[in-house]
């Protein structure tokens, strides 16, 4: 186990001096940031997408250099040009996407690359899982270290990641967007390990967009916009508004969003029973039923990889059922493909806008009419109509706010916000009668994120039937008029958006409850009635 340097007395654990980083193409990414992170604090860096937080941690760890400016380590200059070098200098970080070796064990994981041994040359199995269990009991980080990673919960697994930087000697734990995939218990989990790391004198800082975490776990923050330091402050004597604001660089107005009740109508999707096996034979989704009416939004809540991807994938035609039937207004449209699907009245933005939303090498005008470039009025008896495909453009440039000089920009120059409104403009434009939003706003500013969530209630109130599916738990609540909860593939339980918090949908999504022959048809009993009449 390798022990960090001893930090100097009184010295910042990480102090940026007038940082600037410009990558070879032009890119600012940080100017002139300068900064102070207190040793054996929680420091929260915050900003929209592209506000230069990544970067700013990327050269903190040694992934990038600052182009000018200077960066001390406890009290030290440091100029690293690769981890490693971070990590001698007691620097660690927790990654958004973990790196763990599934089939390992936790304790080889945590020890990989710094091995115990044996006199032969192999691994001490004993001596791995011992120093691993030590260390975990040190810093109230429960894990078993003989479980297969594989077999553990993102949680679980994220506290393996904080090990294996403490194993290496970490002082310093630099953590990316830490919650993103977390439920509500597994975060309050997370936030108490961060608070017994601080006690003991780790310094933790954290990259987030979210603003209920910044106040709930933070000592002190600093927000960032456009790659400039916009403001600092001690957590407890700033606001959520005010944090938003310096964010953003205007005030923010979120309205609340009425609820719909639509269970006296009749349902224009209903599914029964569907079921998805996936290429290696596991099942993805099992007796999945669900109804959605015209006018109201079905939100879909699950930790991610619990078969929401794969929902969303075969109701929108990129993949099979094995099982169970789906219908618009009567009439089958999965197994059928993506343009039968579409030619019925549905619409979709999937979940990876890159790989299945846009071509990122055409222009913005070509996307945009990606979906209907076979029939009139975007061709005619095979031949593109350029004029009708440009001024179309312009039309939905302009309404769904695409920050760009031209429809002839390509995709791939945009920001994800940007290019998340191509995809909703063109999906919505068709005018759907089936709306499926799988994480609608993942990786989009927080104005462009009202902006889409704006147009998805629009679209519910003209009459569409909306399914919203989101890792983000906030969202799904904001936005939907009835929730489902799917655990390993099956619907576990049914609420009434407006009468359920975070933390009861939690127990459901972690399957540490069931409700009994869960469905959202619209005639389902929500899991907080069954639990009313039942005590």
């Amino acid at each position: 186990m390798h022990i960090a340097p001893s930090i100097s007395e009184g010295a910042p654990a990480i102090e940026l001096r007038d940082v600037t980083k410009r990558y070879p193409n032009g890119t600012l990414a940080n100017e002139h940031v300068s900064l102070t992170i207190r040793a054996g604090e929680i420091h929260a860096i915050c900003g929209e997408n592209g506000a230069g937080k990544s970067t700013i941690m990327k050269m903190i760890y040694g992934l990038e250099t600052p182009t000018s400016g200077q960066i001390l380590i406890n009290g030290q200059p440091a100029r690293f040009t690769h981890p490693s070098q971070a990590i001698a200098s007691g620097v660690g970080m927790v990654a958004q996407h973990l790196n763990l070796v599934p089939s390992l064990t936790i304790a080889e994981n945590i020890v990989l690359g710094q091995e115990p041994r044996q006199s032969n040359g192999l691994l001490d199995r004993a001596a791995a899982e011992k120093a691993v269990a030590d260390l975990a009991s040190t810093y109230g980080l429960d894990v078993n270290p003989a479980a297969k990673v594989a077999d553990c919960s993102i949680g679980t697994q994220q506290r393996v990641e904080i090990l294996k930087t403490l194993y290496r000697g970490a002082r310093i734990i630099l953590m990316d967007e830490p919650t993103a995939v977390l439920t509500p218990q597994e975060c309050d989990e997370l936030f108490a390990a961060i608070q017994r790391l601080v006690a003991s004198g780790v310094t933790v800082v954290i990259i987030t967009h979210k603003l209920a975490e910044v106040k709930a776990i933070s000592n002190r923050l600093t927000v960032l916009r456009d790659g400039k330091v916009t403001g600092a402050a001690d957590t407890v004597d700033i606001d959520h508004k005010t944090i938003a604001e310096m964010m953003v660089g205007r005030p923010l107005s979120i309205p609340p969003v009425p609820r719909v009740d639509a269970r006296d109508k009749t349902p224009l999707v209903v599914v029964r029973n569907l079921g998805h096996i996936n290429n290696q034979g596991t099942i993805e989704l099992s007796n999945v039923t669900l109804d959605v009416a015209p006018g109201e939004i079905l939100g879909i809540a699950g930790v991610e990889g619990n078969g929401q991807d794969f929902l969303a994938r075969v109701l929108s035609g990129l993949a099979d059922p094995h099982s169970g039937t789906a219908e618009i207004g009567g009439d089958s449209f999965v197994g059928l493909g993506v343009r039968k699907a579409r030619e019925m009245g549905m619409a979709a933005v999937p979940e990876d806008r890159l790989s299945d939303g846009v071509a990122a090498t055409l222009s913005i005008d070509e996307n945009l009419a990606a979906t209907s470039y076979y029939h009139a009025p975007t061709s005619k008896f095979g031949w593109l109509n350029t004029s009708y495909i440009k001024q179309r453009g312009v039309e939905l440039i302009k309404k769904f706010g695409v920050k760009t000089s031209s429809g002839k920009t390509p995709v791939a120059a945009l920001s994800g916000g940007n290019m998340q409104k191509v995809v909703m403009a063109r999906e919505l434009s068709s005018q759907p009668r089936f709306f499926i939003a799988a994480q609608p706003t993942r990786g989009v500013d927080i104005g462009a994120a009202q902006g889409l969530r704006d147009e998805v209630i629009a679209a519910r109130d003209r009459g569409c039937a909306v399914l919203l599916i989101s890792a983000d738990l906030e969202e799904v609540l904001a936005l939907s008029d009835r929730i489902a909860v799917l655990f390993k593939g099956e619907i576990t339980a049914h609420f009434r958006a407006d009468t359920v918090d975070q933390r009861e949908i939690g127990l459901y999504m972690t399957g540490l409850k069931r409700q009994p022959d869960a469905s959202a048809q619209l005639s389902a009993p929500f899991a907080t009635e069954l639990q009313s009449t039942a005590s």
